[in-house]
Protein backbone atom coordinates (compact mmCIF):
# COMPACT_ATOMS: atom_id res chain seq x y z
CA UNK A 1 0.00 0.00 0.00
CA UNK A 2 3.00 2.26 0.38
CA UNK A 3 4.12 4.25 -2.63
CA UNK A 4 7.40 3.44 -4.35
CA UNK A 5 9.23 6.54 -3.15
CA UNK A 6 8.65 5.54 0.48
CA UNK A 7 10.41 2.18 0.28
CA UNK A 8 13.82 3.48 1.45
CA UNK A 9 14.47 3.80 5.19
CA UNK A 10 17.12 5.97 6.80
CA UNK A 11 17.82 3.18 9.28
CA UNK A 12 18.01 -0.40 7.93
CA UNK A 13 16.41 -3.41 9.55
CA UNK A 14 18.66 -5.65 11.60
CA UNK A 15 17.54 -8.59 9.44
CA UNK A 16 17.92 -8.57 5.68
CA UNK A 17 14.53 -9.82 4.51
CA UNK A 18 15.77 -10.73 1.05
CA UNK A 19 18.53 -12.99 2.34
CA UNK A 20 16.54 -14.98 4.93
CA UNK A 21 15.96 -18.60 3.98
CA UNK A 22 12.54 -20.05 4.75
CA UNK A 23 12.69 -21.75 8.15
CA UNK A 24 11.29 -25.30 8.44
CA UNK A 25 8.28 -24.09 10.46
CA UNK A 26 7.39 -21.68 7.62
CA UNK A 27 7.57 -24.09 4.69
CA UNK A 28 3.83 -24.75 4.86
CA UNK A 29 3.23 -21.02 4.33
CA UNK A 30 5.68 -20.49 1.47
CA UNK A 31 3.16 -20.64 -1.40
CA UNK A 32 0.69 -17.76 -1.94
CA UNK A 33 1.26 -16.59 1.63
CA UNK A 34 1.47 -13.15 3.20
CA UNK A 35 3.78 -14.52 5.92
CA UNK A 36 7.19 -12.83 5.93
CA UNK A 37 9.97 -15.20 7.00
CA UNK A 38 12.17 -12.46 8.43
CA UNK A 39 9.34 -11.02 10.52
CA UNK A 40 8.43 -14.45 11.92
CA UNK A 41 12.06 -15.23 12.70
CA UNK A 42 12.36 -11.88 14.52
CA UNK A 43 9.34 -12.49 16.75
CA UNK A 44 10.13 -16.17 17.27
CA UNK A 45 13.46 -15.18 18.81
CA UNK A 46 11.52 -13.01 21.27
CA UNK A 47 8.73 -15.50 22.00
CA UNK A 48 9.96 -16.42 25.50
CA UNK A 49 9.59 -12.76 26.54
CA UNK A 50 5.89 -12.35 25.72
CA UNK A 51 4.69 -12.51 29.33
CA UNK A 52 7.43 -10.36 30.86
CA UNK A 53 5.45 -7.19 31.52
CA UNK A 54 8.64 -5.16 31.96
CA UNK A 55 10.42 -6.60 28.94
CA UNK A 56 10.40 -6.24 25.16
CA UNK A 57 6.61 -6.39 24.96
CA UNK A 58 5.87 -4.03 27.84
CA UNK A 59 4.19 -1.49 25.53
CA UNK A 60 1.83 -4.16 24.20
CA UNK A 61 0.94 -5.24 27.75
CA UNK A 62 -0.02 -1.64 28.51
CA UNK A 63 -1.87 -1.27 25.21
CA UNK A 64 -3.92 -4.44 25.62
CA UNK A 65 -6.54 -3.04 28.06
CA UNK A 66 -7.25 -0.19 25.60
CA UNK A 67 -7.73 -2.63 22.73
CA UNK A 68 -10.06 -4.79 24.81
CA UNK A 69 -12.05 -1.79 25.97
CA UNK A 70 -12.50 -0.63 22.38
CA UNK A 71 -13.71 -4.06 21.23
CA UNK A 72 -16.17 -4.18 24.12
CA UNK A 73 -17.39 -0.66 23.33
CA UNK A 74 -18.04 -1.40 19.65
CA UNK A 75 -19.88 -4.64 20.39
CA UNK A 76 -22.13 -2.85 22.90
CA UNK A 77 -22.86 -0.18 20.27
CA UNK A 78 -23.76 -2.88 17.76
CA UNK A 79 -26.09 -4.51 20.26
CA UNK A 80 -27.85 -1.19 20.78
CA UNK A 81 -28.25 -0.68 17.04
CA UNK A 82 -29.47 -4.22 16.40
CA UNK A 83 -31.63 -4.89 19.48
CA UNK A 84 -32.19 -1.61 21.30
CA UNK A 85 -31.20 0.03 24.58
CA UNK A 86 -32.61 -2.66 26.88
CA UNK A 87 -30.49 -5.35 25.21
CA UNK A 88 -27.41 -3.14 25.38
CA UNK A 89 -27.90 -2.47 29.10
CA UNK A 90 -28.43 -6.14 29.82
CA UNK A 91 -25.23 -7.05 27.97
CA UNK A 92 -23.27 -4.24 29.63
CA UNK A 93 -24.30 -5.48 33.06
CA UNK A 94 -22.49 -8.74 32.40
CA UNK A 95 -18.76 -9.12 32.80
CA UNK A 96 -18.64 -11.57 29.90
CA UNK A 97 -19.94 -9.36 27.09
CA UNK A 98 -18.58 -11.72 24.42
CA UNK A 99 -20.52 -14.74 25.67
CA UNK A 100 -21.58 -17.00 22.83
CA UNK A 101 -19.35 -15.30 20.26
CA UNK A 102 -16.74 -17.04 18.12
CA UNK A 103 -13.69 -14.77 17.95
CA UNK A 104 -10.50 -15.15 15.93
CA UNK A 105 -7.21 -13.50 16.97
CA UNK A 106 -4.92 -13.39 13.91
CA UNK A 107 -1.24 -13.08 14.80
CA UNK A 108 -1.96 -13.78 18.46
CA UNK A 109 1.69 -13.77 19.56
CA UNK A 110 1.93 -14.92 23.16
CA UNK A 111 -1.82 -14.68 23.69
CA UNK A 112 -2.25 -11.30 25.39
CA UNK A 113 -5.44 -10.41 23.54
CA UNK A 114 -6.68 -14.00 23.16
CA UNK A 115 -6.73 -14.55 26.92
CA UNK A 116 -8.54 -11.25 27.52
CA UNK A 117 -11.21 -12.06 24.92
CA UNK A 118 -11.77 -15.49 26.45
CA UNK A 119 -12.25 -13.96 29.90
CA UNK A 120 -14.98 -11.80 28.37
CA UNK A 121 -16.84 -14.96 27.40
CA UNK A 122 -15.68 -15.54 23.81
CA UNK A 123 -14.86 -18.88 22.25
CA UNK A 124 -11.44 -17.76 21.07
CA UNK A 125 -9.12 -19.17 18.45
CA UNK A 126 -5.65 -17.64 18.38
CA UNK A 127 -3.47 -18.31 15.33
CA UNK A 128 0.12 -17.37 14.59
CA UNK A 129 2.68 -18.22 11.92
CA UNK A 130 5.33 -18.59 14.64
CA UNK A 131 5.31 -22.02 16.24
CA UNK A 132 7.31 -20.62 19.15
CA UNK A 133 4.64 -18.02 19.85
CA UNK A 134 1.91 -20.66 19.86
CA UNK A 135 3.93 -22.77 22.28
CA UNK A 136 4.35 -19.86 24.71
CA UNK A 137 0.67 -18.86 24.42
CA UNK A 138 -0.54 -22.42 25.05
CA UNK A 139 1.78 -22.92 28.03
CA UNK A 140 0.74 -19.64 29.66
CA UNK A 141 -2.98 -20.34 29.22
CA UNK A 142 -2.68 -23.86 30.63
CA UNK A 143 -1.16 -22.44 33.81
CA UNK A 144 -4.11 -20.12 34.44
CA UNK A 145 -6.79 -21.83 36.61
CA UNK A 146 -9.54 -19.48 35.37
CA UNK A 147 -8.82 -20.19 31.71
CA UNK A 148 -8.44 -23.90 32.38
CA UNK A 149 -11.87 -23.94 34.01
CA UNK A 150 -13.42 -22.63 30.79
CA UNK A 151 -12.74 -25.90 28.99
CA UNK A 152 -12.23 -25.51 25.25
CA UNK A 153 -13.07 -21.82 25.12
CA UNK A 154 -9.47 -20.93 24.19
CA UNK A 155 -7.61 -22.73 21.43
CA UNK A 156 -4.30 -21.96 19.73
CA UNK A 157 -3.15 -23.15 16.32
CA UNK A 158 0.09 -22.75 14.40
CA UNK A 159 -1.28 -21.67 11.03
CA UNK A 160 -1.71 -18.66 8.76
CA UNK A 161 -4.86 -16.74 7.94
CA UNK A 162 -4.60 -17.92 4.31
CA UNK A 163 -4.68 -21.53 5.46
CA UNK A 164 -7.57 -20.96 7.85
CA UNK A 165 -9.77 -19.29 5.24
CA UNK A 166 -9.87 -22.58 3.33
CA UNK A 167 -11.84 -24.10 6.21
CA UNK A 168 -15.63 -23.58 6.51
CA UNK A 169 -15.75 -21.94 9.95
CA UNK A 170 -16.43 -18.19 10.13
CA UNK A 171 -16.32 -15.86 13.14
CA UNK A 172 -18.48 -13.22 14.82
CA UNK A 173 -15.38 -11.07 15.27
CA UNK A 174 -11.91 -11.20 13.75
CA UNK A 175 -9.11 -9.28 15.46
CA UNK A 176 -5.61 -8.64 14.12
CA UNK A 177 -3.64 -6.30 16.32
CA UNK A 178 -0.23 -4.91 15.33
CA UNK A 179 0.07 -7.50 12.56
CA UNK A 180 -0.78 -6.03 9.15
CA UNK A 181 2.35 -3.84 9.22
CA UNK A 182 4.48 -7.01 9.44
CA UNK A 183 3.04 -9.01 6.53
CA UNK A 184 3.86 -9.30 2.85
CA UNK A 185 0.98 -8.29 0.56
CA UNK A 186 -1.33 -6.50 3.00
CA UNK A 187 -4.16 -6.51 0.43
CA UNK A 188 -4.23 -10.33 0.38
CA UNK A 189 -3.93 -10.42 4.18
CA UNK A 190 -6.86 -8.03 4.69
CA UNK A 191 -8.92 -9.97 2.18
CA UNK A 192 -8.29 -13.24 4.03
CA UNK A 193 -9.20 -11.66 7.39
CA UNK A 194 -12.38 -10.20 5.90
CA UNK A 195 -13.44 -13.53 4.43
CA UNK A 196 -13.35 -15.08 7.90
CA UNK A 197 -15.99 -12.65 9.25
CA UNK A 198 -19.60 -13.82 9.36
CA UNK A 199 -22.27 -11.60 7.75
CA UNK A 200 -23.05 -8.95 10.36
CA UNK A 201 -19.74 -9.66 12.11
CA UNK A 202 -16.88 -7.35 13.06
CA UNK A 203 -13.27 -6.87 11.96
CA UNK A 204 -10.90 -5.10 14.36
CA UNK A 205 -7.42 -3.98 13.34
CA UNK A 206 -4.67 -2.10 15.15
CA UNK A 207 -1.69 -0.73 13.25
CA UNK A 208 0.51 2.32 12.61
CA UNK A 209 0.08 5.20 10.17
CA UNK A 210 2.89 5.98 7.73
CA UNK A 211 3.76 9.54 8.76
CA UNK A 212 6.87 11.45 9.87
CA UNK A 213 5.51 11.42 13.43
CA UNK A 214 5.11 7.64 13.44
CA UNK A 215 8.66 7.18 12.13
CA UNK A 216 10.03 9.41 14.88
CA UNK A 217 8.02 7.75 17.68
CA UNK A 218 7.96 4.06 16.73
CA UNK A 219 11.35 3.63 15.05
CA UNK A 220 13.75 6.44 15.92
CA UNK A 221 12.59 6.94 19.53
CA UNK A 222 11.20 3.52 20.55
CA UNK A 223 13.83 1.37 18.83
CA UNK A 224 17.03 3.43 18.59
CA UNK A 225 16.87 5.99 21.39
CA UNK A 226 14.74 4.64 24.23
CA UNK A 227 15.20 0.94 23.31
CA UNK A 228 11.61 0.22 24.30
CA UNK A 229 11.31 -2.35 21.49
CA UNK A 230 14.02 -4.32 19.67
CA UNK A 231 15.74 -2.66 16.73
CA UNK A 232 14.24 -3.96 13.51
CA UNK A 233 10.74 -4.53 14.88
CA UNK A 234 9.18 -2.02 12.48
CA UNK A 235 9.61 -1.23 8.79
CA UNK A 236 8.40 2.26 7.94
CA UNK A 237 7.38 1.43 4.37
CA UNK A 238 5.00 -1.24 5.68
CA UNK A 239 3.02 1.18 7.84
CA UNK A 240 -0.53 1.74 6.56
CA UNK A 241 -2.48 4.97 6.70
CA UNK A 242 -6.13 4.97 7.82
CA UNK A 243 -7.14 6.35 4.42
CA UNK A 244 -5.63 3.27 2.77
CA UNK A 245 -7.68 0.91 4.93
CA UNK A 246 -10.81 2.91 4.22
CA UNK A 247 -10.05 2.88 0.51
CA UNK A 248 -9.60 -0.90 0.60
CA UNK A 249 -12.97 -1.50 2.23
CA UNK A 250 -14.70 1.03 -0.01
CA UNK A 251 -14.02 -1.34 -2.90
CA UNK A 252 -13.82 -4.70 -1.13
CA UNK A 253 -16.68 -7.11 -1.65
CA UNK A 254 -16.87 -10.58 -0.14
CA UNK A 255 -15.86 -13.50 -2.29
CA UNK A 256 -18.47 -16.13 -3.14
CA UNK A 257 -18.60 -18.85 -0.51
CA UNK A 258 -17.24 -21.32 -3.05
CA UNK A 259 -13.94 -19.43 -3.32
CA UNK A 260 -11.14 -20.27 -0.89
CA UNK A 261 -8.23 -18.34 -2.40
CA UNK A 262 -7.82 -14.93 -0.73
CA UNK A 263 -5.30 -13.86 -3.36
CA UNK A 264 -7.71 -14.17 -6.28
CA UNK A 265 -7.52 -11.00 -8.34
CA UNK A 266 -11.30 -10.61 -8.26
CA UNK A 267 -11.57 -9.97 -4.52
CA UNK A 268 -11.55 -6.18 -4.91
CA UNK A 269 -14.30 -4.44 -6.79
CA UNK A 270 -15.98 -7.65 -7.92
CA UNK A 271 -19.73 -8.16 -8.07
CA UNK A 272 -19.68 -10.94 -5.47
CA UNK A 273 -21.43 -8.77 -2.87
CA UNK A 274 -24.28 -6.27 -3.34
CA UNK A 275 -22.46 -3.50 -1.51
CA UNK A 276 -19.02 -2.67 -0.07
CA UNK A 277 -18.10 -3.16 3.56
CA UNK A 278 -17.34 0.48 4.24
CA UNK A 279 -21.00 1.16 5.01
CA UNK A 280 -19.87 1.04 8.67
CA UNK A 281 -16.28 1.80 9.73
CA UNK A 282 -14.39 3.79 12.36
CA UNK A 283 -10.84 4.94 12.98
CA UNK A 284 -9.69 5.87 16.51
CA UNK A 285 -6.23 6.98 17.54
CA UNK A 286 -4.42 5.48 20.51
CA UNK A 287 -1.65 7.49 22.15
CA UNK A 288 1.08 6.47 24.59
CA UNK A 289 1.40 8.87 27.54
CA UNK A 290 5.03 8.49 28.70
CA UNK A 291 4.65 10.24 32.07
CA UNK A 292 1.90 7.82 33.12
CA UNK A 293 3.13 4.78 31.21
CA UNK A 294 -0.37 4.20 29.85
CA UNK A 295 -2.11 4.22 26.49
CA UNK A 296 -5.12 6.44 25.87
CA UNK A 297 -7.97 5.84 23.42
CA UNK A 298 -8.53 9.16 21.69
CA UNK A 299 -12.01 10.55 21.29
CA UNK A 300 -13.84 10.46 17.99
CA UNK A 301 -13.78 14.26 17.83
CA UNK A 302 -9.98 14.30 18.02
CA UNK A 303 -9.52 12.22 14.85
CA UNK A 304 -9.50 15.19 12.42
CA UNK A 305 -6.85 16.91 14.58
CA UNK A 306 -4.03 14.43 14.07
CA UNK A 307 -4.96 11.75 16.62
CA UNK A 308 -4.43 8.99 14.03
CA UNK A 309 -0.97 10.11 12.88
CA UNK A 310 0.69 7.19 14.69
CA UNK A 311 -1.02 4.20 16.37
CA UNK A 312 -4.69 3.69 15.65
CA UNK A 313 -7.55 1.21 15.85
CA UNK A 314 -9.78 0.39 12.89
CA UNK A 315 -13.21 -1.25 12.98
CA UNK A 316 -15.46 -2.29 10.12
CA UNK A 317 -18.64 -4.36 10.12
CA UNK A 318 -19.56 -6.82 7.41
CA UNK A 319 -23.01 -6.10 5.94
CA UNK A 320 -25.66 -8.70 6.74
CA UNK A 321 -26.56 -9.04 3.07
CA UNK A 322 -23.06 -9.84 1.83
Amino acid sequence: MASDHEERQPMPRSVDQDSVAIAPELEQFSTSSTVNAAEIAHFSRLSSLWWNEQGEFSLLHRMNPVRVRYIREKLLEATYEDQGEDARRELESKCAVLTGMDVLDVGCGGGLLSESLTRLGARTLGIDASESNIGIASTHASGDPQLSSLGNSLEYRHTSVEQLVKEPKRFDAVCSMEVVEHVDNPVAFLSACAQLVKPGGHLFLSTIARTPLSYFLTILAAEYILRKVPVGTHTYSKFINPSELISFFQTYRSLPSSSSNPTDSGHIGSDASPRPWITRAEVRGIMYIPWSGEWKLMSRSSTPWGAVECNYLFWVRRPLDS
